[in-house]
Formats: C-alpha cells, structure tokens, sequence
C-alpha cells in the first residue's frame, strides 16, 4: 500500500445518463427523482460532466470502466469477451479467445434463418446453469473446445481454447429484435477455422436447447425459451499493468456484473462479492454500498456499481430509471452516514448514458461530482446532467479521473524533476 492514509471511493450508476423525458415534463429520470443524498453530495463538492472516452463517443460498460481505471482503451482494451469469462470464474489461459453471451429467444425465419425474438430469453433469471450443463456438452469441434459457463440473469461467457486460433472473429448476436442471426464471419483468413467451429457450436447448441427440459417447462408457464446462445464481443486477454503498480494504490472492486469482476482480475484488485447484489431490479443496493465500505478497510481506492439503471435504460422504462436512481441516492446516504470526507474523497457518476428514449448506450456525457479530501467546492447544489454542467470541473474524459484521486489522495508521483 502506498505512502498516504486517505481513501477514495467512487459509486457507478451504471447507464445514469439520459435524455429528456416528456413524461417527466422534458426532465431527464435523474433530475425528476427527489435526490436529497445526492443534492448533499454535490452541494460540497466540485461537479461538471464526463465523457467516459471522449465527446459524443458511445462508450461499452467495458471501455468505460477501462478509463475510469486509469487505463486508456484505444491503447489497453482486446474486446470484452475475456473479461466477461474471467469475471464468471472461468479460466483463461494464453491463446484461448473470450466472448461475452446473451441466452436468447429465437423462431424459425424465412429461408431457414433464426429470428431473435428476444435478445435476453424473457431476461431468465432461474435454471440457467442447468442449461449451461447441457452447452456444455457440445465440442470438442474440428479439435477446438468449448467452456460455456453461465452469469448473471440472460448473460454467460465462452471460452475456445485450441491450437492456433485468431480472434478476429464477428459477432452472432444482431443486436436488434426481428432480425436474424448472423453467421460469424471471419475478419482476417487466419480467423476462418474458428468461424466455422463456432458456428457449428451455436447450431448445435440451438438444437439440443430447443428441446431441453428447462425450456420445455418455461413454454408451458408461458414463458419465453433460452433456446439459443448469441456470442460477441470476442477478443484475448488482454496485458494490463496491475492496478497497484499502475496508480501506486491498492485497488478494489464491488460490483455485480461478470465484465467488470474480470477486469479487477486481471488487474490484480481486491474483488468482493457484496450479499444479495445480484445486477437486476430487485438487489440488494444497501448491500452493495455496506460492501464497499468494508472494501475501504483494505484498498486505498474502490470502485462500486448499480447495474440496475442501465437495465431500465435498455428496457425504455422512464419510471423504472427513476426509480433505480432512489437506489441510487439511498447508497449515498449510506456513504455519507459512514465515511469521513475529511480523510475520503468520494465520487459518484455512470459509466455511460442508457437513455430510455433510445434504449442503447450513447454519447451523452454523464454528470460527476468528487466531494472531501482535498476538494474545492462549487456553487453547484444540485445533482443532474444540467446541473453539474455548471461546476467547476466543466468536462472532463473518463481517463482525467484516475488522476484526480491518486493527486488528492496523495500518491500521485511528480512529472518532472
């Protein structure tokens, strides 16, 4: 642990950001929700916006939080894949190549083609790891194995592991309802094996979850079947300077989703599993903020995430996010209640906008504040994307973060003599 005794912690709503919403009488679902912790936090503290990689840029959870970490993603990011698998515990190895995967709802199309009819398979939440058992069995294909290991609610992860594959491999998953599934195409001609054994994986796999017991079931309760698994995001492992070595603090992670578990992996920071937390509507949030404080007690910086707005964004569900907010603002006053801002610098923002008029990840900068050790504090008394725009931190990139704590703190080096 380095030289200084000060602590900085900073809470993620994952998908805060949004748009204005008409229900909501042209306010976005964070403005519109009653926010007294946040309002509190803001009111000490120096506010302004952040682009999570840069100006207008659509940033991934991924890309995100690779620059909020003090690494920038057009040097260290290799696609999400590998940290999705490694956040799930599975094992990666040198030459193995990672996806991150949705179970999802398919139907017959025309011409023979699969039409995903729900990307995330009614978001199951139940059963998913015996589903997983039988994936499971298919491979090994053309001398490649298969390591499928299920997540959290609709999410899983997939490993290949053979001789000489490449990654430079497209997605399956369309992203889009309606539309068919893609083959997986080959980027480079060094790519072309692994294409054509994962796309026999995926029709193999599609057959045996079209009749399995756990979907037989879930269409006589009416519910949408996990009859497929879609891959994207492929990439390897990527090299990444520990956390430690990389800041000069020790680093921890509380958060509920496999992606970001994986980074903390490979970043070598403390992770912890917070009780309850499960990255759906109902976790447990007050869990998730006792969790981070804990963390503290061992790590000199910690990162903490809510998926649960991002979720509403994705779903167009304007209330919901509001609602996820009041989560939100509750973890704060948890904090508040607990840290002491003489000897903490705490700092709240999203990862990226998930407006629920576009139901996707945008451009949208997202508002910040960073209140206690060491803060000068603004004129800024409210928390909300038009708010924070008039603090003094006016705007800033995902990657300015990281530096702003390790100087507060006080581990940050000199750059020059």
């Amino acid at each position: 642990m380095g030289r200084s005794s000060y602590r900085a912690l900073i809470l993620i709503g994952d998908g805060l950001g949004d748009r204005p919403v008409a229900e909501f009488d042209g306010q976005t679902p964070l403005e519109a929700q009653p926010t007294p912790n946040l309002d509190a936090l803001a009111a000490m503290g120096e506010c302004g916006l952040m682009d999570p990689i840069g100006v207008g840029v659509p940033a991934g959870s991924d890309t995100a939080h690779f620059a909020m970490l003090g690494y920038d993603p057009h040097k260290y990011y290799t696609g999400r894949g590998p940290l999705e698998a490694l956040g799930v515990g599975l094992e990666v190895q040198k030459g193995d190549i990672g996806f991150r995967c949705n179970f999802s709802t398919v139907k017959p199309g025309p011409k023979g083609r699969l039409i995903v009819t729900d990307r995330r398979a009614g978001r199951i939440k139940t059963r998913t790891d015996e589903l997983a058992r039988t994936i499971n069995g298919v491979g090994p294909i053309d001398g490649i194995q298969f390591i499928f290991r299920e997540s959290v609610e609709h999410r899983g992860a997939l490993i290949m592991r053979g001789e000489g594959l490449n990654d430079g491999l497209t997605d399956a998953d369309p992203h889009k309802e309606g539309q068919p599934v893609r083959p997986v195409r080959a980027k480079r001609p060094e790519a072309r094996r692994a294409a054509a054994a994962l796309n026999t994986w995926i029709a193999e796999v599609h057959k045996l979850l079209q009749h399995d017991p756990v979907n037989q079931e879930r269409r006589k309760q009416r519910k949408r079947p996990a009859n497929i698994v879609l891959p994207r995001g492929c990439g390897v492992a990527p090299h990444l300077p520990p956390f430690k070595e990389h800041t000069n603090a020790s680093g921890g992670l509380v958060v509920e989703v496999g992606l970001i578990k994986g980074l903390g992996r490979f970043l070598r920071m403390n992770v912890l599993d917070a009780p309850g937390a499960n990255g759906s509507y109902d976790t447990d949030h007050l869990s998730l903020a006792r969790t981070a404080l804990e963390a503290l007690r061992k790590s000199q910086i910690v990162l903490c995430n809510l998926k649960a707005p991002d979720l509403a964004g994705h779903d167009g569900n304007a209330e919901k996010k509001r609602e996820t907010v009041a989560k939100l603002d509750e973890m704060v006053g948890v904090l508040l209640g607990s840290l002491d801002l003489g000897k903490t610098v705490l700092v709240v923002t999203g990862d990226h906008s998930t407006p629920v008029s576009v139901k996707d990840h945008s451009g949208d900068p997202l508002p910040i504040t960073i209140a206690g050790h060491g803060v000068r504090a603004d004129d800024v008394r409210e928390f909300g994307e038009r708010p924070c725009a008039q603090g003094n931190l006016a705007r800033i990139r995902g990657t300015d973060i990281m530096p702003i704590l390790t100087n507060l703190i006080g581990v940050a080096e000199k750059f020059g003599a």
